[in-house]
């Protein structure tokens, strides 16, 4: 047989994914794995949207719809992305994809054209670079500062004649970091001053601690500039949804409107109905589940502390991102074969040296997979 894809070939599995299925596994043959490695909230989805999402399938609402998105949704999140975001909007600016990893995958296929280079932030998360490479582009990876996590003038040297895209992801997986105003607006100058398109993953924006998150979309100048994806998944407990968007000019959704209809042709047509729920539901059970979130963090970054381990500054999401120095993988490793604890090793984020520690896990599992990292340190 002749060989398969060459571009798939040179495109590696997610690390995540594999490590979470590796623990499972272990679990499966009897082992008490306590599973820290992937970024799924541990809350049940919200009741109301659940109820949305019960009342249209009792409707009937289980065939074909519009193929961005069903109205009300487009609408929920039109309005939603001008109040919250403070970005101009209309129902025509937004597509509804199966989550935002599904939304970022079209916006490059809608932006890069072979050979066209996009810069990515390092740590990144894992699934950014196999975007690029599916879309033909070439991935530059530019890291980040290595204390404050923050950007400074030297990403203007990655720019040239072939970049087309920077991604951004505020705040971030892994690092937990939101850029502040001072690397948002660098980003911004760039992509004005060279005519590019800036990809701002916003998928934690409501999971943060003391901080606040700015969507660079809502910079001057940048609202036709920046495809803002967001999505159910972490605020409202929606992962299996795979319900996710992306808010961007009328010309890019229409390309990734393309891909879209070639490919998913729409999101599930009942799950929509439990977005519209979520948008504009009640918002009581977010801020619940972010305290939640912010009890654990102090928690985990006190037991760091106690462990001497440093960190990075963790603003937002649901990770603590650690520095172990040395092989990072054969750390992660040691702490799932010895201490039955499953973490991901920084360099599945393109930054060795460190591991990703997601508390999005009960306080009672926090509590003994703190007391067994210690043990086998």
């Amino acid at each position: 047989m002749r060989p398969l894809s060459a571009k798939l070939s040179a495109i590696a599995p997610s690390a995540t994914i594999e490590i979470t299925e590796k623990a499972r596994r272990m679990q499966a043959a009897g082992t008490d794995v306590i599973s820290l490695s992937i970024g799924e909230p541990d809350f049940p989805t919200p009741a109301h949207i659940t109820k949305a999402c019960i009342d249209a399938l009792n409707r009937g609402e289980t065939h074909y719809t519009a193929g961005k998105g069903i109205p009300e949704l487009l609408s929920a999140i039109s309005d939603k992305i001008v109040q919250e975001n403070r970005i101009p909007c209309t129902p025509e600016q937004v597509i509804v994809g199966c989550g935002a990893k599904n939304s970022i995958y079209e916006a490059c296929e809608a932006v890069l054209s072979p050979g066209d280079e996009a810069i990515i932030l390092d740590p990144s998360w894992v699934s950014y670079e196999p975007f690029v490479q599916i879309a033909g582009g070439i991935p530059v990876h530019h890291p980040m500062h290595p204390e404050t996590f923050q950007l400074d003038d030297t990403l203007v040297e990655k720019v040239n004649e072939k970049t087309r895209m920077i991604i951004i992801n505020t705040p971030s997986n892994p690092s937990g970091v939101i850029l502040n105003n001072d690397s948002l607006r660098l980003v911004a100058d760039i992509c004005q001053d060279h005519d590019l398109i800036v990809i701002s993953d916003e998928i934690y924006e409501k999971l943060t601690y003391g901080k606040i998150h700015v969507s660079i979309g809502s910079f001057p100048g940048m609202e036709d500039r920046t495809v803002t994806v967001n999505g159910f998944s972490k605020a409202y407990a929606m992962t299996g949804w795979r319900l996710g968007y992306a808010v961007a000019s009328k010309e890019i959704i229409a390309y990734m409107n393309k891909v879209q209809q070639h490919t998913i042709s729409h999101p599930t047509t009942f799950a929509m109905y439990g977005g519209v729920a979520a948008l504009k539901g009640p918002q009581e059970c977010v801020e619940e589940m972010r305290y939640e979130f912010e009890r654990r963090r102090s928690f985990v970054l006190k037991s760091m502390d106690e462990m001497g381990l440093s960190y990075a500054p963790a603003d937002g999401a649901f990770y603590a991102y650690v520095k172990v120095g040395g092989d990072d993988a054969k750390v992660a490793a040691h702490w799932l074969e010895k201490g039955h604890v499953a973490v991901t090793h920084g360099s599945a984020f393109h930054h060795p040296g460190w591991i990703r520690i997601s508390y999005a896990a009960s306080m009672d599992r926090l509590e003994e997979a703190m007391n067994r990292i210690s043990a086998v340190l």
